[in-house]
């Protein structure tokens, strides 16, 4: 066995003061991680170069090639498309209901990012359980879970398993292909689904959010503000509409019902925003008003229309990622003063619908294109967030309400779509290195407008990417000063010296499960490679899989609401740390459970 050296001591030392700051976090995690980068070659454990080279390597430039991936498809909405057929699918049972979210948002996970993939599913669990009446807390965990469980379906699913080649390059090991974890994965996403049918009755809680709570939830709505203003709602007009009447006209409804038509869609599928007064209404027509609640049920009656319970035909044009409604004041001096709508054309203009004046304390609704404008009045408009943020850059009007809204861009999601099938077809088919695959995907949704060059750069977590650069050399210098080695032995001798391959591939996997519940699991992946590969070595083990276990174990992340997507899902769920205990308990046992024993069938 080696001797100890002080180059180990100084080693060790460093490993055991870096996992002390990751979980005292008296210094940013990302800070303590450069920290160490600096701090190994003026100690000279590392070379200058070994000591920046985690800014070059294939791990950390495939983790950010996927994370501008996913702010593609996230930009174009491509993921929250899923969503419909999904739930449509389901159905009203809440089984069926997290099974089938769980399985979309595990497999969407196993592409990108597991925060990112929860977080575009949160607004759509919300109004799911809100309309059918479930406990969100039935939802939101399983779901959860099924986020960081996916991420161990592909090579490319987290990063810990994005970095693990790199960390077996210099054992000379074989890299793993991009499917080669997806068996072990799918078992480990059908048990964490098996386990909440089963057993979520049990150890899921069933309370849901105080009526204190939920209304300081409910978000604010602009058109509240506004005397007979509501939400949006969808009519539809029946097949004999036009028979036996006179013509119906926008301008119509707006004068008879005060109420206002800001979109139409027409047979077979020709759709207008801010329609023209004199537009006739006709047969099959489908469209979306802003009035008072009695208002709408009134035209709905009289004139024979549908009266749809929520948004259906406009649910994505005018979802609140890509519309809404905004104020905005006449101020002195505005070119706007003195006129009427109608003669400042802004409707025509923008494409965006003026709902309403408030003047003096009262609200005007009817003909307030012919109203003249005074410095002082606030106008309420609709319209999709980029005619508006158009609007607010023409600086006629004073905005009360800013337009933070992030533009989509769904007439790129092809393009999006096109790209991450390519990145994949370029790892599986053509057998090119996996950062330079996905890094072509990265930049052809840069070369097509999909994301601009600076939204890019904004998706990036470069937080993550110093943390993981940062500690790379630290991983090396374990290697390079013979410290992982020593410590292999001495653990090994620890389990008594001759150990049976699975009981070290289980010692592996519960010591990584520790790990990532107190420091990150990419700090954990990085410090535990180099020293569960030589404890292999040593005990005539398989170093592939027990460098495998510990870039799958580091995703055992159920027991502490410190994961990402579990502090995400916290909050939403009101949850407690103590239910993430009592389920995320259970979970992570059969984790390792399960893990281990389709490694020892399938890899072994």
């Amino acid at each position: 066995m080696e001797q100890l050296t002080t180059e180990m001591i100084m080693v060790m030392a460093m490993i055991c003061v870096a996992v002390f700051l990751f979980i005292v976090e008296w210094i940013r995690v990302d800070v303590v991680a450069i920290l160490v980068m600096v701090a190994l070659p003026l100690l000279k454990l590392v070379s200058p170069q070994e000591a920046f080279v985690g800014f070059s390597s294939n791990a950390v430039i495939s983790i950010i090639a996927v994370i501008i991936i996913g702010a593609g498809l996230d930009k174009t909405g491509t993921i929250n498309r899923l969503v419909t057929p999904v739930l449509k699918i389901a159905g009203n049972s809440t089984s069926r209901i997290m099974i089938a979210i769980s399985i979309t948002v595990a497999a969407i996970s196993s592409f990108m990012q597991n925060i990112g993939a929860a977080a575009l599913f949160l607004p759509a669990i919300q109004r799911v359980s809100k309309k059918l009446n479930i406990p969100i807390s039935l939802l939101l965990m399983p779901i959860g879970f099924s986020a960081i469980l996916g991420g161990t379906l592909t090579l490319v699913g987290c990063s810990p398993l994005i970095l693990l080649n790199d960390l077996l390059a210099p054992f000379h090991l074989k890299p793993f292909n991009l499917f080669d974890v997806t068996p072990i994965g799918a078992a480990l996403v059908a048990c964490g689904i098996g386990y909440f049918v089963l057993f979520g009755r049990f150890v899921l809680p069933r309370q849901g959010p105080s009526e204190e709570t939920q209304d300081k939830e409910i978000p604010f709505s602009l058109t509240d503000s506004y005397e007979g203003m509501g939400e949006p709602r969808e009519l539809h007009t029946p097949e004999n509409f036009t028979h036996y009447r006179e013509p119906v006209t926008i301008e119509d409804v707006r004068r008879r019902y005060l109420v206002n038509v800001v979109a139409v869609r027409e047979p077979p599928r020709f759709t207008t925003f801010n329609p023209p007064g004199d537009m006739e209404l006709r047969d099959n027509m489908d469209l979306v008003v802003y009035g008072s609640e009695k208002n709408i049920e009134r035209l709905a009656e009289e004139e024979e229309m549908v009266l749809k319970p929520s948004l259906d035909v406009f649910k994505d044009a005018l979802s609140q990622e890509n519309s809404g409604t905004v104020e905005a004041v006449v101020a002195p001096r505005s070119a706007l003063v003195g006129k009427t709508l109608a003669q400042a054309k802004l409707a025509d203009h923008f494409l965006v619908t003026p709902l309403a004046i408030y003047r003096q304390g009262r609200t005007l609704v009817t003909e307030i294109s012919n109203v003249t404008l005074g410095v002082g009045d606030a106008i309420l408009f609709q319209g999709t967030w980029k005619r508006l943020k158009d609007l607010q850059n023409e600086k006629l009007l004073i905005f009360t309400t800013p337009i933070d809204m992030e533009e989509m861009k769904p007439e790129k999601a092809a393009f999006a779509a096109f790209w991450l099938v390519l990145a994949l077809t370029m790892v599986i088919v053509f057998k090119i290195q996996l950062s330079v695959c996905l890094m072509t995907g990265a930049l052809g949704m840069v070369i097509t407008r999909v994301l601009t060059i600076d939204e890019a750069y904004q998706s990036v977590d470069w937080r993550t990417i110093f943390l993981l650069a940062g500690l790379i050399p630290l991983g090396i210098a374990t290697e390079k000063t013979g410290a992982a080695a020593w410590i292999a032995h001495q653990v090994l001798g620890a389990l008594g010296g001759s150990v049976p391959q699975i009981v070290l591939l289980a010692v592996i996997g519960i010591l990584s499960t520790i790990f990532t519940l107190v420091i990150s699991n990419v700090g954990a992946t990085v410090l535990l490679v180099p020293l569960v590969v030589n404890m292999a070595l040593a005990a005539g083990s398989d170093p592939r899989m027990a460098a495998l276990v510990v870039g799958l174990a580091t995703s055992n992340s159920f027991i502490l609401p410190t994961h990402q997507v579990n502090a995400l899902y916290m909050g939403p769920g009101h949850y407690r740390s103590v239910d993430f205990m009592k389920a995320g308990g259970v979970l992570s046992v059969l984790f390792l459970v399960v893990m281990i024993g389709t490694i020892y069938l399938f890899y072994l």
